[in-house]
């Protein structure tokens, strides 16, 4: 069985690539991809990339989008349009870091997409 996967949408590199290694100390089972940056690697978002980790974290159970900053938010609303996919959702107004802990967790123990959200709104 596939674990819900996480993409970790920022405008910087360096920050997904920082909460990627924290969570991957934390769980081994969750399937996480991240999109950080411009294409140019500099200070953005880019679409592209969006789509590119999607479809790397992509299964039957589904996908969860955190984002850091508004911007981030509507390139990943155009990525999951993009993508055709059903089973994703957006965790809009959750903090990155603690955000991506949290669903990181729910989901390695086998929690849906439904709970996980559940539980972001809740603790924040």
């Amino acid at each position: 069985m596939n674990n819900v996967g996480i993409v970790l949408i920022s405008h910087s590199p360096k920050i997904v690539e920082g909460i990627q290694d924290i969570l991957t100390q934390v769980v081994k089972n969750v399937p996480i991809g991240v999109a950080g940056g411009t294409d140019e690697n500099e200070i953005g978002t880019s679409i592209e990339k969006i789509v590119a980790a999607i479809n790397q974290v992509h299964n039957e159970n589904g996908v969860i989008l955190l984002y850091d900053l508004g911007s981030a938010m509507m390139n990943a609303e155009l990525a999951f349009e993009l993508t055709g996919y059903k089973n994703i959702k957006i965790a809009e107004n959750i903090p990155l870091v603690e955000g991506a802990y949290i669903a990181a967790v729910e989901s390695s123990m086998g929690n849906d997409i439904e709970k996980i959200i559940r539980s972001l709104r809740e603790s924040f």
